[in-house]
């Protein structure tokens, strides 16, 4: 069964995208922790991150540093935070987010964005990578 994560990489469901290539795909957060908070997904779908293959990892992290490196140049933040949880969508995705403190990386925290704003920080982002 496909997740909201293949559905958006089949265009069934819209989003705001940041970078992609053949193998991943980087897009904002709907329900951002800070402003910039980004996922990085495989395009493959694949539950749990320790399940990847050493190849599929290594794209994925590749991947994933370079969006960081855009979103750093992007958003004003002491560093960009990183994290896998892996429990809200059945599908590997790393979480990018600009952090400040260590409250930055809180879930519980949400930033309300309208879609203008989603769409001129997306376009700022893939500027930048």
């Amino acid at each position: 069964m496909d997740t909201i994560f293949t559905k958006i990489i089949k265009g069934e469901i819209p989003s705001y995208k940041v970078c992609e290539d053949d193998n991943c795909l980087a897009f904002l957060d709907i329900n951002p922790n800070a402003y910039g908070h980004t996922l990085c997904i495989l395009k493959k779908q694949i539950d749990y991150i320790f399940d990847l293959s050493s190849i599929e990892y290594d794209l994925l992290m590749k991947f994933s540093r370079k969006v960081a490196l855009g979103i750093e140049k992007t958003v004003e933040c002491e560093r960009i935070g990183m994290a896998v949880v892996g429990l809200e969508v059945p599908h590997v995705h790393v979480h990018l987010i600009p952090i400040n403190s260590m409250n930055d990386m809180n879930f519980s925290n949400s930033l309300d964005l309208n879609k203008i704003e989603y769409e001129e920080l997306s376009n700022k982002i893939k500027n930048n990578i």
